[in-house]
């Protein structure tokens, strides 16, 4: 990757929109901020549809290739002519994905008709292969809940219209989002979760290729042991793939998955790489992660299937949390950069690999990601006396820790580094947009409004500093 810095926001935290970040202007904005700031990357969270009864968390989504239609700008569909007047939206504090989408679904069924005349519209449901499956899931979903539970019976194909037609409009803006972005000479890194969730078009469509009964309820869940995160582990509650019905297929199910995303970002973040050469599985039934045991992954065989149809380099490895030497062979076996975050460097050890003169030049390092507490919130709520003591000695911080945290992931020999649009602003613990392991208020941190120019100047001026 080329040497740079960049910003972690997803698209939900923009502030404008109808109840929630969009595509539309406020998006393009904050590029042009980007862009002035001298940054290079923008990464994001997963932009695939959410579920308003799984939190509308980013990696527990209803499909691996839909995107999210709450993501959809009003205002950028009636500049391009599909509706005479977009709602006007009071501003909102956290973003509120119920409304959004009641708002957004009115002005979809009332510009549908006009769809039907757009020869765009129909391109693209005929070269789109997805799309067939995910509306038919979507609209029995919404007629009878999830798949275990369907009747024998079609759904109304008008309902199964409006979700081909919300991907035609979320994919048309997606594209000119990011054809304006990469012309400003910045990436886009998108994030790809290790798995589907149990109630989506994925498992439902592909039932053979997860540990799933008949009734649609899984027989073993993902999760991960006991970490830095949860003294209980973490338990995900998608269901496991069955990894040898899968070889069979020549892995063809990953692989579109892959190249999927790498149509649609330029670097892709792999979640929970540790996963593609052992995962943790949970009998179902369990209420947390501790029965769990390892079970093995495919490891470089499912890369080799993806590298004819994929471009490996441009894979980002988040090897965090428990990483045994095997996977660390197998990221550097496929030269994929790993990650390094400040916020786990403070622990007394010379050695810790996050501390900044232990970084590798092929990495990518954050100050914290979306599981971790601001930097803010990190010195006031979690550290502990040494460990804000060794971070102030560290750094010789002289000033307000976000911005000390923030030169010391530029400083860093890695060739990127990204900072949480949080710990720009210098915001606290309220800010955080998850917290592993816990149920309610995840995923709707947003901000008021744009960065301060002050605010874009003093990260240039770091960047130009430190050769970023």
């Amino acid at each position: 990757m080329l040497r740079g810095a960049g910003i972690l926001l997803h698209i939900t935290s923009l502030p404008g929109g109808c109840y929630v970040g969009d595509l539309g202007p406020e998006a393009y904005k904050f590029a042009e901020g980007l862009a002035d700031a001298g940054q290079t990357y923008w990464q994001t969270l997963p932009i695939n549809h959410t579920l308003p009864e799984y939190e509308n968390s980013p990696y527990n989504a209803v499909s691996s290739f839909a995107g999210d239609p709450v993501l959809i700008s009003l205002d950028l569909m009636k500049k391009d002519g599909l509706v005479d007047q977009a709602p006007q939206c009071p501003a909102t504090e956290r973003a509120d994905y119920v409304k959004a989408w009641e708002v957004k679904r009115a002005v979809l069924e009332k510009a549908l008709k006009k769809a039907r005349a757009l020869s765009d519209y129909r391109n693209f449901v005929d070269k789109t292969p997805w799309l067939e499956d995910y509306a038919y899931y979507m609209a029995m979903r919404e007629r009878h809940g999830p798949w275990g539970r369907w009747p024998d019976e079609a759904p109304p194909r008008r309902l199964v219209e409006l979700y081909k037609f919300a991907q035609f409009v979320f994919w048309s803006q997606w594209e000119r989002l990011k054809q304006y972005v990469n012309d400003l000479g910045i990436l886009l890194i998108g994030d790809l979760p290790f798995y589907p969730s149990v109630d989506s078009v994925d498992v439902w469509r592909y039932r053979q290729y997860f540990k799933v009964g008949d009734d649609g309820k899984p027989l073993y869940v993902a999760g991960v042991p006991p970490d830095y995160y949860s003294a209980t582990g973490q338990l995900w509650g998608n269901p496991v793939y069955n990894w040898e019905a899968l070889e069979r297929d020549g892995y063809r199910w990953w692989v579109e998955r892959l190249r999927h995303m790498l149509e649609v970002f330029d670097y892709v973040r792999l979640d929970h790489f540790r996963g593609y050469l052992a995962y943790w599985e949970i009998p179902g039934g369990e209420t947390t992660a501790a029965r769990g045991r390892w079970a093995p992954s495919p490891g470089k065989r499912l890369f080799d299937a993806a590298s004819a149809a994929v471009e490996l380099g441009r894979l980002i490895a988040e090897d965090l949390g428990y990483i045994t030497p095997d996977v660390e062979a197998l990221r550097d076996e496929l030269g994929l950069p790993g990650m390094r975050v400040l916020q786990f460097a403070w622990d007394g050890n010379p050695a810790n690999p996050h501390k900044p003169h232990n970084h590798v030049k092929n990495s990518v390092v954050y100050t914290g990601t979306h599981d971790n507490n601001t930097a803010v919130g990190w010195y006031l709520q979690e550290a502990s006396p040494r460990a804000r003591r060794e971070f102030r000695q560290y750094s010789n911080c002289r000033e307000a820790v976000n911005w000390c945290f923030i030169k010391l992931a530029y400083m860093s020999v890695a060739d990127v580094a990204v900072v949480p649009m949080q710990d720009v602003l210098g915001l606290g613990p309220e800010a955080r947009m998850n917290r592993p392991g816990t149920v309610g208020g995840n995923w709707r941190w947003r901000m008021a409004k744009q960065p301060e120019p002050r605010q874009w100047r003093r990260l240039r001026s770091l960047a130009r500093l430190y050769g970023r």
